[in-house]
């Protein structure tokens, strides 16, 4: 049926091809949209949270089971959103739903130290090499925000360099030229991946730079990994302007067992973490060097203060240390990252077979397809794309059963197998062959 309709469409434009697409996913989902047009009398736009509503509506998901979710109307979709890279561990682990039904059967709000905080925290103090102290709060943003305030605090200074187009939060956002709802910080802005430019910058910010914050590979910013060099470029130059270097891993850090940081070998003062390590509640840390984070302790002159109502709440302490002692093991890490490794090599081989100009760019786990040319390492050339084929691909895939994003970013989950894997495949060379008129062909060397 699908093939059908692009049949009749024949050589149609992208936006009437795209037109039909919303067509048919609208047709198919009465309940979800009746549920968007309820939900807009009390949220603006039928939503609260802005990376989840895309056009003509988002779906109205009701359950979810293993690394599937099935919507309002009955559908059931394979699950690459993964909750933005949080759904780690799929949707019913059954180990971390037995540690929570534990913990709130024996009573939520204690208001005090529990007993899963510390063992949490030891934790990820022994599996993060960067991380020799932490602190819990409640989301990557915020882990991000108490991060670069700790470092303007503890340095004196007030300039904070970020990269362009990169996202750190929700009031940390640089994508196209940042968000008027930004932190008022001086920001101070370099090009990723550019290790020249980046390195004259902090030298001629010197004493007045407090920190560099930098996801070791730009999750929002289209899965782009940081070089090594680049990267080694950032702490040397940092230490020696005596500015802080932040690693943003609330993404990153599923990418391997310790971390991005661990995997090179490069350390920064302050590792950020978030998403699956609340193991399905909602997590932030931030962490670092025992010297600066110890600035927290309140039995300490002068302690930075550091409050939050849930920094420590039960759920989030018992479904992270389980799922991350217990499930998210070495064996397991290495494995889902090796899976999606494959997944981009076949993905990127298809394009290639097919002649579709594009390219499938990320590391493990995560991954984002582009409809441009590669090899790309910084975000500029990703401008150069239409965003209506990466609509069209968001909604064609809907159609064919698997839930992804609209800008093309995939994170896997654990329960994701080889089945699924195989299935997307065959969904993802469907689209291909089926609108291959109107996709972007590669350019013959």
């Amino acid at each position: 049926m699908l093939n059908a309709s692009s049949q009749r469409l024949g050589n149609a434009s992208l936006e009437a091809v795209l037109a039909d697409a919303r067509q048919r996913f609208t047709s198919a989902n009465p309940k979800s949209l009746e549920r968007h047009r309820l939900a807009a009398d009390s949220l603006p736009g039928g939503n609260t949270r802005a990376v989840l509503w895309y056009r003509p509506f988002p779906l109205t998901l009701v359950s979810g089971d293993g690394c599937r979710v099935t919507d309002l109307d009955g559908h059931s979709y394979v699950d690459l959103v993964s909750e933005y890279s949080a759904g780690l561990y799929g949707h019913s682990d059954r180990t971390i739903a037995a540690a929570l039904k534990e913990v709130i059967d024996q009573g939520l709000l204690l208001g005090a130290p529990n007993r899963y905080e510390a063992r949490y925290a030891a934790e990820i103090v022994q599996r993060f090499p960067a991380i020799e102290r932490v602190r819990f709060c409640n989301s990557g943003t915020e882990a991000n925000i108490m991060a670069l305030s700790a470092a303007r605090a503890i340095s004196g200074r007030s300039k904070i360099m970020a990269f362009r187009e990169g996202y750190h939060g929700g009031v940390l956002t640089f994508a196209h030229g940042g968000s008027p709802l930004n932190l008022p910080f001086p920001f101070v802005f370099s090009d990723y991946n550019d290790t020249e430019g980046t390195v004259r910058l902090i030298e001629e910010l010197a004493g007045d730079l407090a920190a560099v914050i930098i996801e070791p590979m730009m999750g929002g910013g289209g899965c782009i990994p940081a070089d090594r060099s680049f990267l080694a470029a950032l702490r040397e130059a940092t230490a020696k302007a005596g500015a802080f270097l932040i690693f943003d891993e609330v993404m990153t850090s599923r990418l391997a067992y310790r971390g991005l940081h661990g995997v090179h070998g490069i350390n920064p003062d302050f590792v950020t973490l978030g998403k699956y390590l609340g193991g399905g509640a909602s997590f932030g840390a931030f962490g670092g060097r025992a010297d600066l984070i110890d600035r927290f302790d309140p039995a300490s002159p002068g302690a930075f203060s550091h409050g939050g109502t849930f920094n420590n709440n039960i759920l989030s302490m018992a479904g992270g240390f389980t799922g991350l002692t217990q499930v998210l093991t070495e064996e397991a890490s290495t494995s889902f990252n090796a899976r999606g490794d494959r997944m981009r090599g076949r993905m990127n081989d298809a394009l290639e077979k097919h002649g579709v100009e594009g390219v499938v760019l990320g590391r493990g786990s995560l991954m984002n397809l582009h409809f441009v040319a590669g090899p790309v390492n910084t975000p500029a050339p990703l401008d150069d794309s239409d965003p209506n084929l990466l609509a069209l691909w968001h909604v064609e895939m809907m159609l064919r059963g698997f839930h992804v994003t609209p800008r093309g970013m995939m994170a896997l989950s654990l329960p994701y197998g080889d089945a699924e894997l195989d299935a997307f495949m065959d969904a993802f060379e469907d689209f291909l062959v089926t609108h291959k008129s109107i996709l972007p062909g590669r350019t013959a060397l």
